[in-house]
Protein backbone atom coordinates (compact mmCIF):
# COMPACT_ATOMS: atom_id res chain seq x y z
CA UNK A 1 0.00 0.00 0.00
CA UNK A 2 2.88 2.39 0.85
CA UNK A 3 4.37 1.83 -2.62
CA UNK A 4 1.00 2.56 -4.23
CA UNK A 5 0.62 5.80 -2.28
CA UNK A 6 4.17 6.88 -3.14
CA UNK A 7 3.59 6.03 -6.81
CA UNK A 8 0.37 8.03 -6.85
CA UNK A 9 2.12 10.97 -5.19
CA UNK A 10 4.90 10.84 -7.79
CA UNK A 11 2.44 10.49 -10.66
CA UNK A 12 0.29 13.30 -9.33
CA UNK A 13 3.30 15.57 -9.04
CA UNK A 14 4.20 14.85 -12.66
CA UNK A 15 0.77 15.17 -14.21
CA UNK A 16 -1.06 17.59 -11.92
CA UNK A 17 1.57 19.94 -10.50
CA UNK A 18 -1.10 22.36 -9.28
CA UNK A 19 -2.18 19.81 -6.67
CA UNK A 20 1.27 19.41 -5.12
CA UNK A 21 4.22 21.68 -4.51
CA UNK A 22 6.48 20.93 -7.46
CA UNK A 23 9.42 22.37 -9.28
CA UNK A 24 10.20 22.29 -12.99
CA UNK A 25 13.23 20.08 -13.60
CA UNK A 26 15.08 19.31 -16.83
CA UNK A 27 16.75 15.89 -16.96
CA UNK A 28 19.60 15.93 -19.48
CA UNK A 29 21.20 12.67 -20.63
CA UNK A 30 24.12 12.79 -23.10
CA UNK A 31 25.09 9.50 -24.71
CA UNK A 32 28.61 8.31 -25.49
CA UNK A 33 29.59 7.68 -29.11
CA UNK A 34 29.18 3.91 -28.82
CA UNK A 35 28.54 3.39 -32.55
CA UNK A 36 25.38 1.30 -32.33
CA UNK A 37 21.63 1.65 -32.70
CA UNK A 38 19.58 4.00 -30.54
CA UNK A 39 19.57 3.32 -26.80
CA UNK A 40 16.54 2.46 -24.72
CA UNK A 41 16.52 4.29 -21.40
CA UNK A 42 14.27 3.91 -18.36
CA UNK A 43 14.32 6.80 -15.89
CA UNK A 44 12.70 5.89 -12.58
CA UNK A 45 12.77 6.72 -8.87
CA UNK A 46 13.32 4.60 -5.76
CA UNK A 47 12.84 5.57 -2.12
CA UNK A 48 15.42 5.52 0.68
CA UNK A 49 14.98 1.75 1.16
CA UNK A 50 15.50 1.08 -2.57
CA UNK A 51 11.82 0.33 -3.28
CA UNK A 52 10.47 1.37 -6.66
CA UNK A 53 8.34 4.54 -6.51
CA UNK A 54 7.56 5.36 -10.14
CA UNK A 55 8.74 5.83 -13.71
CA UNK A 56 9.57 9.27 -15.07
CA UNK A 57 10.36 8.52 -18.72
CA UNK A 58 11.04 5.69 -21.15
CA UNK A 59 13.12 6.39 -24.26
CA UNK A 60 12.40 3.82 -26.96
CA UNK A 61 9.05 2.77 -28.34
CA UNK A 62 9.29 -1.00 -28.92
CA UNK A 63 8.11 -2.80 -25.81
CA UNK A 64 9.90 -6.02 -26.78
CA UNK A 65 13.17 -4.33 -25.69
CA UNK A 66 11.92 -3.18 -22.27
CA UNK A 67 12.96 -6.48 -20.65
CA UNK A 68 16.58 -5.45 -21.36
CA UNK A 69 16.15 -2.53 -18.97
CA UNK A 70 16.64 -5.18 -16.33
CA UNK A 71 16.49 -3.27 -13.03
CA UNK A 72 13.45 -1.28 -14.20
CA UNK A 73 11.81 -4.48 -15.49
CA UNK A 74 12.46 -6.26 -12.18
CA UNK A 75 11.06 -3.35 -10.17
CA UNK A 76 7.90 -3.06 -12.26
CA UNK A 77 7.44 -6.64 -13.40
CA UNK A 78 7.81 -5.22 -16.92
CA UNK A 79 4.39 -3.58 -16.56
CA UNK A 80 4.04 -1.23 -19.53
CA UNK A 81 1.18 0.56 -17.73
CA UNK A 82 3.99 2.17 -15.71
CA UNK A 83 5.09 4.09 -18.79
CA UNK A 84 1.84 4.83 -20.64
CA UNK A 85 2.06 8.40 -21.87
CA UNK A 86 5.72 8.88 -20.90
CA UNK A 87 7.58 7.31 -23.80
CA UNK A 88 9.63 8.82 -26.57
CA UNK A 89 12.04 7.78 -29.29
CA UNK A 90 15.25 5.92 -28.50
CA UNK A 91 18.36 8.06 -28.05
CA UNK A 92 21.13 7.85 -30.66
CA UNK A 93 24.83 7.47 -30.11
CA UNK A 94 26.41 10.83 -29.20
CA UNK A 95 23.03 12.56 -28.82
CA UNK A 96 21.41 14.31 -25.86
CA UNK A 97 17.94 13.67 -24.46
CA UNK A 98 16.39 16.59 -22.55
CA UNK A 99 13.18 15.94 -20.63
CA UNK A 100 11.34 18.67 -18.73
CA UNK A 101 9.05 17.57 -15.89
CA UNK A 102 7.45 18.96 -12.76
CA UNK A 103 8.80 16.92 -9.85
CA UNK A 104 7.31 17.09 -6.37
CA UNK A 105 9.41 19.07 -3.91
CA UNK A 106 8.96 16.13 -1.51
CA UNK A 107 11.27 14.02 -3.73
CA UNK A 108 14.29 16.25 -3.03
CA UNK A 109 16.47 15.87 0.05
CA UNK A 110 14.28 13.01 1.30
CA UNK A 111 16.31 9.93 0.34
CA UNK A 112 14.91 9.38 -3.16
CA UNK A 113 17.22 8.23 -5.96
CA UNK A 114 16.81 8.69 -9.71
CA UNK A 115 18.00 5.67 -11.73
CA UNK A 116 18.62 5.23 -15.44
CA UNK A 117 18.82 1.77 -17.00
CA UNK A 118 20.23 1.60 -20.55
CA UNK A 119 20.12 -1.01 -23.30
CA UNK A 120 21.31 -0.97 -26.91
CA UNK A 121 20.38 -3.59 -29.52
CA UNK A 122 23.24 -6.08 -30.12
CA UNK A 123 25.22 -4.64 -27.17
CA UNK A 124 25.34 -5.50 -23.48
CA UNK A 125 22.59 -4.18 -21.21
CA UNK A 126 23.56 -1.63 -18.58
CA UNK A 127 21.21 -1.77 -15.59
CA UNK A 128 21.58 1.06 -13.11
CA UNK A 129 23.79 2.95 -15.55
CA UNK A 130 23.13 6.06 -13.45
CA UNK A 131 21.97 6.25 -9.82
CA UNK A 132 21.88 9.78 -8.40
CA UNK A 133 20.31 10.95 -5.15
CA UNK A 134 17.70 13.67 -5.70
CA UNK A 135 19.10 16.53 -3.63
CA UNK A 136 19.01 20.29 -3.87
CA UNK A 137 22.83 20.24 -3.86
CA UNK A 138 22.81 17.94 -6.92
CA UNK A 139 21.11 20.50 -9.19
CA UNK A 140 23.36 21.20 -12.17
CA UNK A 141 26.07 18.71 -11.17
CA UNK A 142 27.11 16.27 -13.88
CA UNK A 143 27.22 12.53 -13.18
CA UNK A 144 29.10 10.13 -15.45
CA UNK A 145 27.49 6.91 -16.65
CA UNK A 146 29.08 3.47 -16.63
CA UNK A 147 28.77 2.40 -20.29
CA UNK A 148 26.47 4.23 -22.72
CA UNK A 149 25.80 7.51 -20.92
CA UNK A 150 28.52 10.13 -21.07
CA UNK A 151 26.85 12.48 -18.59
CA UNK A 152 23.59 13.17 -16.80
CA UNK A 153 22.40 16.32 -15.01
CA UNK A 154 19.19 17.58 -13.54
CA UNK A 155 18.57 21.30 -13.35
Amino acid sequence: MKSLIATLALTTALTLPGLAMARPVTLSTTMNNYGGNGAYLALYVTDASGAYVGSLWMAGGKSKYYKHLTDWAAATGGNTAEINGITGASVGSGRTLDISLDLADALFDAGYTLHIDAAVEDYRDSPNEIAVPLTSDGFGKSVQGRRYISSFTYR
